[in-house]
């Protein structure tokens, strides 16, 4: 299908384009935080704490009299790029031993069955474990992450490769003695393509909201990083009195992580046979 026409049969779905547009929003605002917020998120004004919404302040002030606008939108940074970085390096990872697994039947058991093993584990609790073994800092909640959900790109890549090596082209293409790295890389992953963009979505979802957790659980990203977990997690003592220091970080998750969820879902339905009559 043509990029050009898979957009536009996306952009017929109401809800699709919702979710696009606010990604895009949140996109904008997060590349251009200094031109957006141009206050120091880290700036403090004790006199100023726990301030509600008002001109100066549109979102209010937390704890520490800082400006709650400028902490989500230059958030927004961090919690993107850790999210991006996980699906990216899970990707990554998880198709190359997905393939592995899928073309070489030598490597298919032992592979799937650590696999299985990594997966049979809750993913917040391997994560909480891995943070807790590397230690708290932004790139090793990235680095948990993505051993984290690498196993699940892995059984989506190793599925759709054992499909894919059946058939007659690649058959044929075998046949004629090209390099089998050539036939991974030009004529069995670029099949792969649907279920791995796929996969793109729901993860870069997964790791806001697991960041978020391990923040809120304090093993995640350090304090000093204002990411939304962050945010959420060191502020949740004082949302009794002053609910929009945990209100305005959690509706920023939320908003996000169902953007991606749905994007993914109409990306998926529009790539499946059996659903993309119901576009």
């Amino acid at each position: 299908m043509q990029m050009p026409r898979m957009l536009r049969q996306l952009m017929h779905r109401r809800i699709v384009m919702v979710s696009a547009l606010v990604l895009l929003v949140i996109a904008v605002l997060a590349i251009g935080a200094p031109l957006f917020a141009s206050i120091d998120p880290n700036d403090t004004a004790v006199l100023q704490r726990l301030k509600g919404p008002s001109a100066e302040h549109l979102l209010g002030t937390d704890e520490l009299g800082r400006d709650m606008y400028s902490r989500i939108v230059h958030g927004a940074r961090y919690s993107l790029a850790i999210a991006a970085l996980t699906a990216l390096g899970s990707v990554i990872a998880g198709t190359v031993l997905g393939l592995m697994a899928g073309f070489f039947r030598r490597l298919d058991t032992p592979l799937m069955r650590v696999v299985d093993a990594m997966m049979s584990f809750p993913d917040i609790l391997l994560a909480i474990a891995l943070v807790a073994i590397l230690g708290p800092s932004l790139m090793n909640t990235v680095l948990a992450l993505v051993l984290v959900y690498t196993p699940r790109v892995a059984r989506v890549v190793r599925a759709s490769t054992l499909v894919v090596r059946e058939l007659l082209f690649v058959e044929a293409v075998r046949a004629l003695g090209v390099r089998t790295s050539r036939i991974l890389w030009r004529h069995i992953l670029p099949n792969l393509m649907s279920p791995i963009l796929v996969q793109v979505s729901f993860i870069f979802a997964y790791a806001i909201l697991a960041e978020a957790g391990l923040s809120f659980l304090g093993v995640g990203v350090p304090p000093e990083i204002p990411t939304w977990g962050t945010m959420v997690a060191g502020s949740q003592q004082y949302a009794h009195q002053a609910f929009w220091v945990v209100l305005f970080p959690g509706l920023a998750i939320i908003f996000t992580a169902l953007s991606l969820q749905l994007l993914g879902d109409g990306v998926r339905d529009l790539l499946d046979p059996k659903l993309k009559k119901t576009l």
